[in-house]
């Protein structure tokens, strides 16, 4: 007697797999209620030996791993080092970490490991094998595993949770310092980028190389994968940006011959950008001259043809290029042209120049961080329709003496993002930066916040968990040029509570 199929295989349906346990805690880790102003104060401050150049965490930021120059990986208990009772900074710790007033916290050393380096031929042993810098980390979000990009080029994988600190492969594919990793949403791949100029994906079950992606051969700052919830909508956006005509573009694309600006040691603009309500209109400026082999700007047409499943890659000379990363084989094909890629606008009066850049959590947005203090916010919503491009949103710009702005951070809310200079972190709200009053008015007074801890020093990394309950900010060059502090800082971000809320 033959069995009937069930009515959802004859209909044709396929059953909807449920989520996992693991996936069902991470989202109830993400905190979604920020609509209350709140404030970010250091606790915790952690002294190092050298420089660090790299952070990571999981997703409840229980594991904090931290990268740095003596080739050490350290793991910290966050938790434990904010809640502990007994857990402060000795005499010679507060003096290492230059606090002279008030009550901070150290923090609590679960264990540490080398990162060695492993020999292709693999006769010398992890124990005799001499060690790297690490110039980058990336933690799975349960705190199964962690990678770490080296000084040669190599990326080892550990694990984190069990057997701390075991070898269990080492990746391949860099000839030069790995600046910046980035998991895939899956975390069963990730991306690495390099000083060598190529971003490569790896697939983390074979542990081999799935694609290269090779710009125009600068060396690589930042790489970042766009929000899985980032916004996509076919009912345009509310933003009134002029669309960009085909003149403009071929203008955009040439470099004025009769002006001698100089971006590298001039620091004032030779023309303002007209401003309209905030917004950073670039659309009378030529743009900066583009190097050999870099791929065009996104224009409207080309950026209509990107699905939101998006990869940023940064560079030291300060170009911005996206990556479509449903396009099997991005760049260039000699009969069809670029495919899949595209950089975003930059005036020929920005500093060539970009350590650091973020998405927004909700993928809108591109912050990045550019020389003399200033923060360009892409607008990078894609609207369903081909009359907007990416383009400049709004500048953000600090105090002159503030200095360049070494690593800039979004928070959860998609609304605040935290910029760091030499001098200090500076709490910005990017959504009312350079809005008007009720009397249509441009706000006055200052439109920042000081973010106590940090001071005299580049700020390599910043990141933020999930919930939005920790900031942790780390202190080094990044092999580059600049001093540090020595110091990893952990800051509480709290909620503020109106007076007449009861609290039970």
């Amino acid at each position: 007697m033959a069995i009937s199929p069930p009515a959802a295989s004859q209909a044709g349906l396929k059953r909807r797999r449920s989520r996992s346990p693991a996936c069902i805690r991470r989202k109830n880790l993400r905190h979604n209620d920020f609509s209350r102003p709140f404030t970010v104060e250091a606790i915790v401050a952690i002294p190092h030996p050298v420089p660090t150049h790299a952070l990571a965490s999981s997703a409840c930021i229980s594991h904090l791993v931290t990268g740095s120059d003596d080739g050490f990986i350290r793991d910290y208990d966050v938790y434990t080092s904010a809640n502990g009772k007994k857990n402060f900074l000795t005499a010679p710790q507060r003096h290492h970490a230059s606090i002279i007033e008030g009550t901070m916290k150290a923090g609590h050393l679960r264990c540490w490991w080398e990162n060695p380096v492993i020999p292709a031929n693999g006769n010398n042993s992890i124990s005799d094998a001499p060690l790297a810098s690490v110039y980058s980390l990336a933690m799975h979000s349960d705190a199964l595993w962690a990678l770490s990009g080296s000084q040669n080029g190599l990326i080892n994988l550990f694990t984190v949770r069990h057997e701390p600190g075991r070898l269990c492969h080492v990746m391949r594919g860099h000839t030069k310092p790995v600046s910046a990793l980035a998991l895939n949403h899956h975390e069963k791949g990730f991306f690495s980028a390099s000083w060598d100029g190529e971003a490569i994906e790896w697939d983390l079950n074979t542990g081999q190389q799935v694609r290269h992606l090779a710009s125009h051969g600068a060396q690589l700052s930042c790489i970042a994968v766009r929000p899985q919830n980032a916004v996509y909508s076919d009912s345009g956006s509310p933003l009134t940006i002029q669309p960009v005509s085909d003149e403009t573009m071929e203008n955009m694309e040439t470099r004025s011959e009769g002006s001698d600006f100089d971006p590298l040691f001039d620091d004032e603009d030779e023309n303002p950008k007209p401003n309209v309500g905030g917004l950073a209109v670039p659309m009378a400026e030529s743009s900066a001259p583009a190097p050999k082999h870099i791929p065009p700007v996104l224009d409207a047409s080309r950026w209509a043809t990107f699905s939101p499943d998006v990869l940023l890659t940064a560079s030291i000379d300060g170009q911005i290029v996206l990556w479509d990363k449903r396009v099997q084989s991005p760049g260039h094909d000699p009969f069809n042209g670029w495919q899949g890629v595209g950089r975003l606008y930059m005036s020929e009066k920005t500093r060539p120049w970009c350590m650091s850049a973020a998405w927004s959590a909700d993928g809108n947005q591109i912050y990045a961080a550019r020389r003399n203090g200033l923060v360009e916010v892409y607008d990078v919503r894609q609207t369903g329709s081909s009359k907007h491009a990416p383009r400049i949103w709004k500048t953000i710009r600090n105090p002159p003496s503030s200095g360049d702005v070494s690593c800039v951070v979004a928070f959860p809310d998609s609304k605040h993002i935290a910029c760091a200079s030499i001098d200090n972190i500076r709490l910005w709200n990017v959504a009312e930066t350079g809005e008007s009053d009720a009397s249509m008015k441009p706000r006055s007074g200052v439109q920042f916040k000081i973010i106590p801890g940090h001071h005299g020093g580049l700020v390599s990394q910043m990141l933020i968990d999930p919930g939005g309950r920790y900031m942790v900010t780390a202190s080094s060059n990044r092999g580059w040029h600049g001093e540090s502090t020595r110091t990893v800082l952990v800051h509480e971000i709290t909620t503020k509570r109106p007076k007449n809320e009861l609290q039970y």
